[in-house]
C-alpha cells in the first residue's frame, strides 16, 4: 500500500471517529459543507435577478428581455430535474464531487456565451446554463440524506438557497454600481465564488457514508431502478399526487419572487438598493433553520412528517395573512417581504429535503428521496415556466405588484388544501406506508 493509500485511509477513520465520537461537530462540519457548495451554485445562476434588463438593443416583443431570459434558464433547470428523475435515483457515490465541479464550470461557460453573444441569441446559453444546474441539489442532498441527523442537515443545506439567493443578488447589484455591464456581471459574479466551492466540495467528498445507526433508524440510501422506482409511485400514488402538487405550487410562486425581487422592490419604492436583497433573505434564512431543524430531535417519522404538514399549513397561513396585512397599511415593505417570505419558505423547504427523507425512512424499503424530491422539482418548475408565461402573455399589463400578492393569496389557499386532503389519506390508511 503506497503512502496515499495510507494517508487517505487515516483521513477516513479519522471522518468515522468523528462522526461516532463527535455526531454535533460531524453535523455542523457536514452541513456548513452542504450549505457552501449549494450558496456557490446559486452564484452561478441567480445574479441574473440583480439586473433589470430594461432597454436591450436588438429586443423589440411583446416579451420583456428578462423574462425571455428567465423562462430560458428555467426552462434549462425544469429539463434538468425532469432527466433528474432517473440520474440522481441511479447514482451511486462514486465521482459525485467532481461531478459537481464538472457541471457548474459547464453553468459558467454559458455565462460567458451569455456575455459575449449579443441579444436575441444569447438567451439560448441561459438555457444552457440551467440545465447542469439542475442537478446539483441532489447531488449535494445525496452526501446528507439517510443520516439521523438528515433533518438538522437538510435545514442548513435548505437555508443555502435562502440566503444565497439575496447574498448573490447584492453581489451582482454591487458589481452593476461598479460598472460591470448587465450581460458580463452574472458570470463576474460566478467567478468571485470558484474558491468557496472547491473548499465546499472536497469537505463533503470526505464525509463518511451513514452508519449502521443511522441506517437502522432511517433505511439504507441506495440507488433505484425503474422497477423499484415504479412500484413506489404506485403504492403511494395519491399521497405523492397532492404532495407534488403542493410542492409545484408553492415552488412556483417562490421562484416568482426569487427572479423578479428587483422589480418587486422598484414597485415599492426601493430601486437601486442591493442590500435589500440580503436584508430580506437573511432573517428568513436563519428562523426556518432553527423551525425546521429542531424536528431532529422527533425519532418517530410519522409524528416528524405530521409535523412538517403543519408548518407547511401554518407557512401557508403567514403568506396570506401578512400580505393582508400589508394591503391594509399593517406592514411596510420590509416587513411584508420578510414575513410573507417566511411563510412561503416554510411551507417551500420541508418538501426539499426533510419531508421526502422522513418518507423514505417510513416506508421502510431502501431507495433514496432524491427520487421523489426531484418528481417534485421537475413538476415545480414546469410551474414556474408556466407562470411566467402566464405573466407574460396572459396578464401582460397587470403591474409586477399587483400579480404577486394576487398569487399569494390564490397558492396559499391551493397548497392548504393539497396538505388537507394529504392528512385525510394519512388517517385514512392503516398499513405504513404513509405520510
Amino acid at each position: 500500500m503506497d503512502t496515499a493509500q495510507i494517508g487517505q485511509r487515516s483521513a477516513l477513520k479519522g471522518w468515522d471517529s468523528l462522526q461516532a465520537q463527535r455526531p454535533a461537530l460531524f453535523s455542523l462540519v457536514a452541513g456548513l459543507a452542504a450549505f457552501s457548495a449549494y450558496f456557490s451554485m446559486y452564484a452561478f445562476r441567480k445574479p441574473i435577478g440583480a439586473a433589470q434588463y430594461a432597454q436591450v438593443a436588438g429586443w423589440d416583443y411583446t416579451l420583456g428581455y428578462k423574462s425571455a431570459l428567465l423562462i430560458a434558464q428555467v426552462l434549462g433547470y425544469a429539463l434538468s430535474k425532469a432527466v433528474g428523475i432517473k440520474v440522481i435515483a441511479e447514482m451511486g457515490r462514486a465521482r459525485r464531487g467532481l461531478t459537481i465541479i464538472a457541471l457548474i464550470m459547464l453553468a459558467w461557460v454559458a455565462l460567458i456565451g451569455f456575455a459575449l453573444v449579443p441579444a436575441p441569441w444569447n438567451i439560448a446559453f441561459l438555457l444552457l446554463n440551467g440545465f447542469p444546474l439542475g442537478l446539483i441539489w441532489g447531488l449535494v442532498f445525496s452526501y446528507l440524506e439517510g443520516r439521523r441527523t438528515s433533518d438538522l442537515l437538510g435545514a442548513m443545506l435548505c437555508a443555502s438557497f435562502i440566503v444565497s439567493s439575496g447574498v448573490v443578488k447584492s453581489v451582482g447589484g454591487w458589481l452593476l454600481l461598479q460598472g460591470v455591464s448587465e450581460f458580463w456581471m452574472p458570470a463576474a459574479t460566478g467567478a468571485l465564488f470558484f474558491p468557496l466551492l472547491f473548499a465546499s466540495v472536497w469537505l463533503l467528498e470526505q464525509l463518511p457514508p451513514p452508519d449502521a445507526g443511522d441506517e437502522a433508524a432511517r433505511t439504507p440510501r441506495v440507488p433505484m431502478n425503474a422497477g423499484e422506482r415504479a412500484a413506489l409511485v404506485k403504492a403511494h400514488g395519491l399521497l405523492l399526487i397532492v404532495l407534488v402538487l403542493a410542492y409545484l405550487l408553492v415552488s412556483a410562486l417562490r421562484d416568482f419572487r426569487d427572479n423578479f425581487a428587483a422589480e418587486l422592490w422598484a414597485a415599492m419604492g426601493y430601486a437601486h438598493d442591493p442590500a435589500l436583497f440580503s436584508a430580506s433573505e437573511l432573517p428568513i434564512g436563519a428562523i426556518v433553520l432553527v423551525t425546521i431543524g429542531a424536528i431532529v430531535v422527533v425519532r418517530n417519522n410519522r409524528r416528524a412528517l405530521a409535523i412538517m404538514n403543519a408548518v407547511i399549513m401554518a407557512g401557508m397561513a403567514l403568506l396570506a395573512g401578512s400580505t393582508f396585512a400589508f394591503q391594509a397599511g399593517m406592514l411596510g415593505p420590509l416587513a411584508w417581504m420578510i414575513l410573507s417570505g417566511l411563510g412561503l419558505y416554510l411551507a417551500y423547504t420541508p418538501f426539499n429535503a426533510m419531508l421526502f427523507d422522513r418518507m423514505i425512512a417510513l416506508f421502510g424499503k431502501p431507495g433514496n428521496a432524491g427520487f421523489l424530491i426531484y418528481i417534485g422539482d421537475a413538476a415545480g418548475y414546469a410551474a414556474s415556466v408556466a407562470l411566467l408565461l402566464y405573466r407574460s402573455f396572459g396578464a401582460p399589463k397587470l403591474a409586477w405588484l399587483n400579480f404577486y400578492i394576487a398569487a399569494c393569496y390564490a397558492i396559499a389557499a391551493m397548497v392548504a388544501l393539497c396538505m388537507v386532503v394529504a392528512l385525510l389519506n394519512e388517517r385514512g390508511r392503516t398499513d405504513h406506508a404513509t405520510l
